[in-house]
Formats: C-alpha cells, structure tokens, sequence
C-alpha cells in the first residue's frame, strides 16, 4: 500500500539556502546522430546533410571519448535508458551501434534491461538493417513515418515513398516487440479522413507506441520561410480529437501530449524527461541535465559535427555549461511533469527541484479552482482542460 506524503506542512525554503538533492534521479544516456540523407524542411533540429559518406569511424571514437571524459559526473549511477536520435541514427551501421554499445556497458552502468531505442527512417536501405540493430542490442525501434500517402510524403520533402513506409513498418514488427511509428497531422492540403487514415494505417501494423503530432511551422527551417498552406485550427483541432479518440478505441492511452501507448509499452527514456529525470547528452549538439548533490547543471557539446569531431580530438566536448537557477527549477519541472496525463506525485516535486511543493500551493489551488488541476496527496494531474490549455496552465507557475 502506497503512503501518503503530506503536502502542506513544510515551510518554503529561503532563497538565501543553497540546494540539497538527497537522492539522484534517474539517469539516460542520449546519443545524437547528425546526419541525414536529406533536410526536411520542417526540421529544427541539429542535422546536416550526410553527402555521399558520413565519417562512422571518427564519429564512434568522438563519442566513446566524450562518455569517458562525461564519467566523473555520473559515476556510480546506473544508466536505465539509452536513446540513438538525430539527424537518422539508422544511417550508422549495425558494427557501429553495436561497438557503441559494448562501450557503454564497459564505461557506464548501463542497466541490463535498459531500454535501448534507435531512431530510423524507412528507406530500403535502412530497413535492411533492422535485423542488425536488434542484434546489436536495440530493443525498441522509433520509424519516422509521419504519413503513409505519398502526396503528403512529397509535400513534406521526405525521401521515402508510401510502399516503403508499409514494408519498413512491417519489419519493424519483425524484428522489434516494442517499436514506435511516427505520423505528422495537419500537413498541406490534409483532409480530416487521411490523417485518420494514416492512422489506420500505422494501427494494421499494431505497433506498441504511436506519436502524433500536428505540424509546426519552425523558425529558422525552409517551411518558416516559405510556409505552405496548411488546415486551418479549427480543422487540425477536429484532426487531434479523431486522432485521440480512434486511438482510445483501440486501446492506446494519450499518456503524453502526442505520444500513445498500449499498457505497458510507454518510452521510459522519454518519460524520464517528463518526470525530469536526469540526461548525459553526447554527440554534436546533445544537451544535458546532471543533478549533482548541490545544484544542477545543464551542458551543450559543440553543434556542427567538424566542430565536435575537432573539439572531443582535444579534449573540449563541451560548447557550453551551466548551473540552473534556484528559482527556475520548479517551473522547468512542471512544464515536464504537467504534459503527463498521471501528472505526478507531490513527493516528486522536492525530490526535483530541491523545494518544498507549498512553496507553489497557491497557484495550485488557483489553478484547481479553475478546473485546469486536480491536486490530491497522491497526485497532481493537469485534467482535461489543463491538458487542452497546457500553456495557459504552465503561465501560472512563471
């Protein structure tokens, strides 16, 4: 029987204080691959076109050399998760992930039922190599579908076509018990029925995890400059509601904002983030959140991969590095924490952020007041409104 935490008797801790963490949380390991085949132009996140080659070798002893030199900060702690993303990890070879591997179970405390995920795309190529990650130690695959029409596929400057979508998703079951299919909703000239159809697609296939999400006009990416016409609100809000509730129906719970799981089957390496656990990023570009005993620390290893490879030859993995404020811990955690349907429990919040959970009681009850929480002494859960109007709610806590 659980115990309940009382969560109104202690006093706010004084600014003046300095941060005591008595236990550490959770630790993943995240390993960014930068490279792709081709840039979609809706991506904002670190990749670079791949050209013709794309320099393995050199990369896999940069990012051995960048564990190593990460060891001081995460000794003694066990590594639950590991997560390759990008860029396309899946353009590594199955050699590469599986020395990779063996070298973070020699260096770290690498869990033995670590859930180990690998981003991949569904090119031919790529898909002949899902028997070799498994054997690798992968034990969970992520498929960036984002559509099974090959209009859509098009409009979004992907290099797969549909046929090859189908056939990667398909060996993906194959090959991985637990695998997530990725699909987008409010692409250019998307009606209601085919993003409800990509969705019946990707279900034939009953994949363990499915993460949707509306498409997003990014600064700095070849959509935010010249944007294309997409739905309007109204209609990619009738899209999400179809999407969750055929999703509900068959039996995958939206236990996150876009992601859906069947019992069981959630990305404990991204439900470490929710729950503001702790991350050692390592790669071009990886971020990383370490608590130690006294304050918390947030790095950047150097974006561009030359600079990286260059940076990690010399001993300088880190681009930057800095300690998170006091006073902004407990904002950062609830906007993690407030994107779980479960929310969490109140015990979670000091455990986090090294602050007593009455120092933010009141808005808490304001914001039960307005129907946007349900605070109890087991849990703290946005509720539905909360969850259709996070930002509106996660505004209370700035």
């Amino acid at each position: 029987m659980s115990r309940t935490i009382p969560i109104f008797a202690e006093k706010p801790r004084s600014t003046a204080e300095s941060l005591e963490f008595r236990v550490s949380p959770p630790l993943a390991l995240y390993v960014h691959i930068p490279w792709c085949v081709q840039k979609c132009p809706y991506c904002d996140f670190n990749s670079h076109e791949a050209g013709e080659t794309i320099p393995e070798r050199a990369y896999v002893d940069a990012l051995i050399a960048d564990l190593q030199s990460a060891l001081p900060l995460i000794w003694g702690r066990p590594v639950v998760t590991v997560f390759f993303g990008g860029g396309t990890p899946s353009l590594l070879s199955p050699a590469a992930i599986d020395e990779l591997l063996a070298a973070f179970r020699a260096l770290a405390m690498l869990s033995p039922d670590a859930e180990i995920t690998l981003e991949a795309n569904p090119g031919t190529v790529e898909a002949a190599k899902f028997a070799g990650f498994r054997a690798a130690g992968v034990n969970r695959l992520s498929l960036g579908i984002q559509s099974f029409d090959d209009g859509h596929l098009r409009a979004l400057g992907r290099i797969h076509d549909a046929a090859e979508a189908k056939r990667a998703a398909q060996l993906a079951g194959e090959h991985f018990a637990r695998f997530n299919l990725d699909l987008m909703y409010g692409l250019p000239g998307q009606t209601l029925a085919q993003a409800l159809s990509d969705v019946d697609t990707a279900l034939s296939f009953a994949p363990a995890h499915l993460s949707c999400y509306q498409l997003t006009l990014e600064p700095n990416t070849r959509f935010a400059a010249f944007p294309p016409e997409l739905p309007e609100g109204d209609a990619c809000a009738d899209m999400q509601e179809a999407i969750e509730a055929k999703l509900a129906a068959a039996g995958y719970a939206n236990y996150e904002t876009s992601a859906f799981a069947r019992r069981d089957r959630q990305c404990l390496h991204n439900l470490n983030y929710w729950y503001f656990g702790d991350y050692l990023g390592i790669g071009a570009g990886a971020h990383s959140k370490l608590t130690l005993h006294d304050r918390v620390l947030r790095q950047m290893r150097w974006k561009h991969p030359k600079a990286y490879l260059e940076n990690v030859a010399a001993g300088r993995p880190l681009q930057e590095e800095s300690q998170v404020e006091a006073a902004a811990l407990p904002f950062e955690f609830l906007m993690n924490a407030l994107r779980l349907a479960d929310g969490f429990h109140p015990s979670l919040f000091e455990a986090r952020t090294a602050t007593p959970l009455v120092a933010i009681l009141p808005e808490l009850k304001r914001a039960e007041a307005d129907g946007l929480l349900a605070v109890g002494p087991e849990r703290i859960a946005p509720t539905l409104k909360g969850r259709r109007f996070l930002n509106l709610l996660l505004e209370r806590f700035l």
